[in-house]
């Protein structure tokens, strides 16, 4: 048991250490010592773990898209009960969101995707797999129980679900300049609290 948990903690590691030199140099740039050193293992630990470098990127792409979505899922939770004050809990929910796509992560993860699709196109696929659409899902599933509740008119949950997302992400690329700006605290709440104001009169009963 203790030798299965090692071995998971260290492809854990192993992991992480890839993505953030991968983040830092670009797939062709990086190297597996590098990635080695910022693991804290030998180099043939890496290659024990994993077989060459280009499976090493895809894993690690995998682990840090599915680490994003789970904190995204988690963000969703106040809606689960949201008390009387559901604009509040709306905006509170877009901010997080926000916060979290405009994170190092999130950051990172977009920038090697843009950079390294045309050598690695399936990676379109994993981080589509493991974000935009589970995410819209589990955003829907909450919307419904909403509606039900008759606190949202919707009868097309995934619709609405969709366009909240929307309402959220759609500026951010232009404000962030494709992630190369940090937008702060402030500017973050603002973009909330507009989306929601939006949201609310769309979809929100009175």
């Amino acid at each position: 048991m203790t030798s299965t948990r090692g071995r998971i903690d260290k492809r854990q590691a192993i992991l992480e250490g890839a993505f953030t030199v991968f983040a830092r140099h670009g797939y062709t740039q990086a190297c597996v010592q590098d990635i080695a050193r910022e693991a804290g293992v030998a180099k043939p630990t890496v290659y024990n773990h994993m077989t060459d470098k280009a499976t090493l990127f895809r894993h690690a792409i995998e682990a840090s898209a599915q680490t994003s979505l789970d904190e995204r899922v988690a963000a969703l939770e106040p809606l689960e009960a949201p008390g009387d004050d559901l604009h509040g809990t709306l905006e509170q929910v877009a901010y997080e969101l926000l916060r979290l796509h405009t994170d190092g992560r999130s950051c990172a993860l977009r920038r090697l995707l843009y950079s390294e699709i045309t050598h690695f196109p399936d990676i379109l696929d994993i981080v589509r797999d493991m974000g935009p659409d589970h995410l819209n899902k589990a955003l829907a599933d909450r919307l419904a129980r909403l509606a039900l509740a008759g606190r949202l008119r919707t009868t097309d949950p995934d619709l609405t679900a969709e366009q909240f997302m929307a309402l959220i992400l759609g500026p951010l690329e232009a404000r962030s300049q494709m992630g190369t700006r940090q937008l702060d605290d402030a500017e973050l709440r603002t973009m909330a609290r507009a989306a929601v104001e939006t949201f609310v009169r769309a979809w929100a009963t009175s």
